[in-house]
């Protein structure tokens, strides 16, 4: 098993090849990007952001890191895992992008999954730079940068495998940076995730809306699996990291946010969509 950082980047500007020269990453333009002291590479220019911070914020990723180092979330990694490498032989090379890789658990749940002689060449992004900077120091084996999905910068047509864990997905540019026949592998909540925290917070759980059953252009559908499993959370600490990194504690009442402080144990339902898509070949 060999992990490495994935090295076909593109510079956020021109889109042209980006060349590592050990402490920054350069283009043929003149354009250039420091890697930082913790190993990850800002590629998201100024006027891509919509904030000064944009993403997740400390607060969010921290309460991420210690409530999936704990291993509530492990089932769906696993499935995640076994779904990047079917039919993967034993002596491949493959790549894949995390696109929304929060502080890297996932990243790191599936490089310790490759077995033989497999190499995986590895790349997370996160528009939040300190989702990418718990992530650098989760995982020097990954390549880690800040950018956003609605402009990857990756070289096109050099990804075999797709992430978007909770996230956004920007479907075209996920279609531009696969190679033919590659995959995306997409994780949504399903309608009965989390819902023991949500009848706590919310007055009233608004209805399912019906499942987007549209394929993204330049894809075709692959099966959906559902992944359902019940945690128990124990102590308020774990209650309170579980509100904060998702986006219900800004969503729910200051009522609602009272009553789930208030809570010393809670056992959740853990429910959720993993779709699968393929690149087509033209």
């Amino acid at each position: 098993m060999r992990i490495t950082p994935f090295q076909a980047l593109a510079c956020p500007l021109d889109g042209t090849p980006l060349h590592c020269n050990g402490s920054a990453w350069s283009c043929a333009s003149g354009h250039s990007y420091d890697i930082a002291s913790q190993g990850y590479t800002h590629l998201l220019p100024v006027q891509n952001k919509r904030s000064r911070d944009p993403g997740d914020s400390k607060e969010m990723i921290a309460a991420r890191r210690r409530f999936l180092t704990a291993g509530f979330y492990q089932p769906i990694a696993a499935v995640v895992n076994r779904a990047v490498l079917a039919d993967v032989p034993a002596d491949a090379s493959i790549s894949c992008l995390d696109a929304g890789c929060g502080e890297g658990y996932y990243l790191s749940q599936l490089a310790a999954a490759v077995g033989g002689k497999q190499t995986l060449a590895l790349l997370g992004l996160d528009i939040s730079k300190w989702a990418v900077l718990s992530a650098a120091k989760r995982d020097k084996r990954v390549n880690w940068v800040v950018g956003s999905n609605a402009n990857l910068p990756v070289l096109p047509g050099t990804l075999d495998r797709v992430l978007c864990m909770f996230g956004f997905p920007v479907y075209a540019e996920f279609a531009r940076v696969l190679k033919p026949g590659g995959m995306l592998l997409q994780v949504d909540a399903g309608p009965d995730h989390l819902r023991e925290l949500r009848e706590i917070i919310y007055p009233n759980l608004k209805p399912e809306r019906p499942a987007d059953l549209q394929v993204p252009r330049g894809f075709s559908r692959l099966p959906t699996k559902t992944v359902r499993f019940s945690i128990e959370l124990t102590c308020a600490e774990q209650i309170a990291d579980l509100l904060t990194m998702t986006p219900h504690l800004y969503r729910a009442s200051a009522e609602g946010r009272a009553q789930a402080a208030a809570l010393t144990a809670l056992s959740l339902s853990v429910d959720v969509r993993l779709t699968g898509f393929e690149r087509n070949l033209n």
